[in-house]
């Protein structure tokens, strides 16, 4: 058997609510090293090592993001991402192909989907009894002995990790290695497959946001065919080309995020905002109130100089809180059609988005993030609320 790496991949969260923390656009939950939650995600790796995934940030939660690249770039499916059922009272497990196909990211490497693992690969190879998880040192203090992986402490982790009958035997704990390309030979010698065939990590090995030379790497997450069936059928009956789409994201909990930026906590570079401010740190652009927390006033400056460029006949809203549907069909005077679908599940909306004819965005948002590297890989047009020409990123040349 090849080695296998078991980590967590960023996937969506289906909130008892919408606009709730980790609401369902993606975000990561709130506080100062905030992560995207994230499902397992397993894949055999080529010899004559293991390569760890590492994240370009799909965070959706990913949402997921795209697959994550490796230090041998490789991106994993998230083999599962997560939504409540309606009742609200658990949340369902639903494979990455029911969203995703897997064939495009078997293009770029081999991947096996986690149900297939559990079912034929598990019994012999990562049995109960040898199920070792993996954590850096730092994780593990959040435990009672300090010495074990937090990998089922909350909402998703151990409802996730359930859901496959997956108790933890032991912990292996490591320190001074990172999830660079340049360590690739550390983790082959600290974790050698031969006596290590399996890596279960409780959070993406990764950085968040999405690094610039990952975002290519969004070509390999092609939309599965009930997902485009679906989303198309949305957009025949309910919209007229051409069509703007908005991703607004101005929920409570995203106007105390927002608030960081006047009190002085967070600077250009928070959370997804380099995809519009600029990676580089030194020349990042300024980022915004009406960046990050766009009041009525910008959205509709925005919608007039996109839908007037377009000739749009209608736009499209996605949202956390209110979509503004009544104020924007006003302002149009009833000469553009308003939707907001607002769906229970939120891979519609980034469908939808995705698709239209001039996407504006959340600079700050990781949900905006997807829609737009999926824009980027196509071609397509964006901007963002306070920034009506971002900057081309690397990827875009």
């Amino acid at each position: 058997m090849r080695p296998v790496t078991c980590s967590t991949a960023p996937a969506w969260v289906r909130p008892s609510h919408r606009g709730g923390p980790g609401g369902p656009h993606g975000e990561p939950r709130w506080g100062p090293h905030s992560v995207p939650l994230s499902p397992l995600s397993c894949r055999p790796v080529r010899e004559p090592g293991r390569a760890l995934p590492r994240s370009p940030g799909l965070r959706p939660r990913p949402q997921p993001d795209p697959g994550r690249a490796a230090v041998d770039r490789v991106p994993p499916p998230p083999a599962a991402l997560h939504q409540r059922e309606p009742s609200g009272e658990r949340e369902l497990h639903v494979p990455y192909a029911e969203l995703f196909r897997l064939e495009p990211l078997r293009r770029y490497h081999r991947v096996v989907a986690l149900e297939q693992f559990m079912a034929e690969l598990a019994p012999a190879h990562w049995p109960p009894g040898r199920r070792v998880a993996y954590c850096f040192e730092a994780a593990a203090q959040r435990s009672v002995d300090k010495a074990t992986c937090p990998m089922k402490d909350g909402n998703p982790f151990g409802p996730f990790w359930d859901q496959f009958q997956v108790d933890f035997d032991k912990s292996e704990l490591f320190k001074g290695i990172s999830f660079s390309p340049a360590y690739k030979d550390h983790w082959i010698q600290r974790f050698p497959p031969s006596e290590h065939p399996v890596l279960a990590l409780p959070g993406a090995p990764a950085q968040f946001p999405v690094l610039e030379e990952h975002r290519p790497l969004h070509k390999y997450m092609v939309w599965s065919d009930e997902m485009v069936k679906k989303g198309d059928s949305y957009i025949q009956s309910l919209l007229i080309r051409p069509y703007v789409g908005i991703h607004l994201r101005i929920g409570s909990d995203w106007k105390n995020a927002c608030n960081m930026l006047k009190d002085g906590t967070a600077g250009p570079h928070f959370m997804a905002s380099p995809q519009c401010v600029g990676y580089d740190r030194s020349t990042a652009a300024p980022l915004t109130m009406d960046m990050c927390l766009p009041d009525l006033t910008e959205i509709k400056r925005a919608l007039k100089l996109w839908v007037k460029k377009t000739e749009a006949k209608s736009v499209y809203i996605a949202t956390d809180s209110e979509p503004y549907t009544r104020e924007i069909e006003q302002f149009f005077q009833g000469k553009v059609k308003v939707v907001s679908l607002q769906p229970e599940v939120p891979q519609v909306d980034l469908y939808i988005l995705g698709q239209s004819d001039h996407f504006i965005g959340n600079c700050v948002s990781s949900f905006t993030a997807f829609v737009k590297r999926e824009r980027d890989v196509h071609g397509k047009p964006s901007s963002f609320f306070g920034m009506d020409h971002p900057p081309r990123l690397r990827d875009e040349f």
